[in-house]
C-alpha cells in the first residue's frame, strides 16, 4: 500500500515544529504531506526550509477540516490516506500494525489507532481515545472516555476492534473509499465531520475498526478548548445533521425530536453554571439546523440505512444519572 500521512495546517508553526519530528522519525515508508489551509503565519516558509523533502499543498482559502482535507487529498495520490493533527507525536511503531490490519482485514476501509493524552500519557484522549460509538440518540462517545471522563490506560483496549467512528485526530482511509463518498461533509466546516463520514461509510457496507498495538498522543485543543462555545455550537449542531442524513426518515425525525428537548436541559444546565455563552451556543446551533434542515435532509444517502447503529440506548442517562464512567461496565460485548 503507498500511504500518505497527510497533515493539515493552520498558522500552526509552533505545532509543526513540535510535532513533524516525530512523524518524519517513525514514518519510514509514507510520503508526507501538509496541507495548509491559508495560513498568514511563516508555516509554509518553516516547513520549505527545514524539511524540504516533506510535500506541501497549499489552499487558497481556510475552510476549515472539511473542506481543508477535501481540497488537500485531490492533489496527493496514494492508497491510503493518513489524516493526522499537526498535534499529535506518534510512535516507533504506529504505521505497521495498521498496515498489517488493512491487509488481513479486506472489509476495513477506515482504522484508526490508540489515542493517549499528550500531557497525560497513561489516559485516554478525548478525541477518539480507543475507538468512537454513538447511543441511540446519536450522542457520541468512546471506548476510554465518555463525555469528560477519560479512563487510564491499563490494557483494556489493547486489541482489534470493530467500532462506529475513527477520530479525525488519527485516521486511516482507503483513498478509493474517500473519494467514493466524497469526502467529508464541507457544510459542517469543524467537529464531527468525521462521524458522519464514517456514518456514511457503513451505510455503504464500509467497516470501521480500532487497531490497539498502534498508539499516538494527542494535545488536543489547539485550534478549539474542548469547552469553546464556538466548539458546543458547531459539535450539538452537525451531531443533528448527521442524524437528519444518516437515519431512515421516521427515526430521524423522532429523534431529532427527542434531542431537540434533551439539548434544551443541556443549555439550562449551562445556565445553572453561570456558563452562559454555551447556553446560546445551543441555541444558535438549533437556529442554524433549523435554517439548514431542508437543505441536509436533501443530501440523505441513497445506500442502505443501518438500523443498528447504536451500542447503548442513552449515554446521557447512563452517564449523568447511574454516573457510569468506564466503556467496559456501559457496554458489554
Amino acid at each position: 500500500m503507498k500511504v500518505a500521512v497527510v497533515i493539515l495546517n493552520w498558522n500552526g508553526k509552533t505545532l509543526l515544529e513540535k510535532f513533524l519530528p516525530s512523524v518524519i522519525a517513525h514514518s519510514h515508508g509514507a510520503s508526507i504531506y501538509v496541507v495548509d489551509n491559508a495560513s498568514t503565519d511563516d508555516s509554509v516558509a518553516f516547513i520549505k526550509d527545514t524539511y524540504p523533502t516533506i510535500g506541501i499543498v497549499q489552499n487558497t482559502t481556510n475552510g476549515g477540516f472539511a473542506k481543508g482535507y477535501n481540497d488537500g487529498l485531490k492533489n496527493i495520490e496514494a492508497d491510503l490516506f493518513c489524516l493526522l493533527n499537526s498535534d499529535v507525536e506518534v510512535t516507533a511503531n504506529w504505521l505497521k500494525p495498521i498496515l498489517e490490519a488493512f491487509n488481513t482485514i479486506p472489509e476495513a476501509a477506515i482504522i484508526q489507532p490508540k489515542i493517549l493524552d499528550l500531557k497525560r500519557k497513561e489516559y485516554f484522549e478525548y478525541a477518539g481515545a480507543a475507538g468512537g460509538f454513538i447511543d441511540k440518540l446519536g450522542y457520541p462517545f468512546c471506548r476510554g472516555r465518555i463525555f469528560q471522563a477519560l479512563e487510564k490506560d491499563e490494557g483494556q483496549y489493547d486489541d482489534i476492534k470493530e467500532v462506529f467512528w475513527a477520530t479525525g485526530a488519527c485516521m486511516f482511509i482507503k483513498s478509493d473509499v474517500f473519494k467514493a463518498l466524497k469526502g467529508f461533509d464541507e457544510d459542517y466546516f469543524a467537529h464531527q465531520e468525521e462521524i458522519d463520514l464514517c456514518w456514511r461509510a457503513k451505510n455503504s457496507n464500509h467497516k470501521v475498526y480500532y487497531v490497539g498495538e498502534s498508539q499516538v498522543y494527542h494535545l488536543g485543543g489547539s485550534t478549539l478548548k474542548n469547552m469553546n462555545p464556538k466548539k458546543t455550537f458547531l459539535n450539538f449542531r452537525n451531531s443533528l445533521y448527521s442524524i437528519t442524513k444518516n437515519l431512515p426518515r421516521k427515526k430521524a425525525l423522532s429523534i431529532i425530536f427527542l434531542r431537540l428537548i434533551l439539548d434544551g436541559i443541556a443549555a439550562l444546565r449551562f445556565v445553572f453554571q453561570f456558563r452562559f455563552n454555551h447556553c446560546f451556543a445551543i441555541l444558535r446551533a438549533h437556529l442554524s439546523f433549523y435554517a439548514n434542515f431542508r437543505r441536509f435532509y436533501k443530501k440523505r444517502e441513497k445506500a442502505n440505512f443501518i438500523l443498528k447503529y447504536y451500542s447503548t440506548t442513552s449515554i446521557v442517562w447512563s452517564h449523568f444519572v447511574h454516573q457510569i464512567k468506564n466503556f467496559n461496565i456501559l457496554v458489554k460485548d
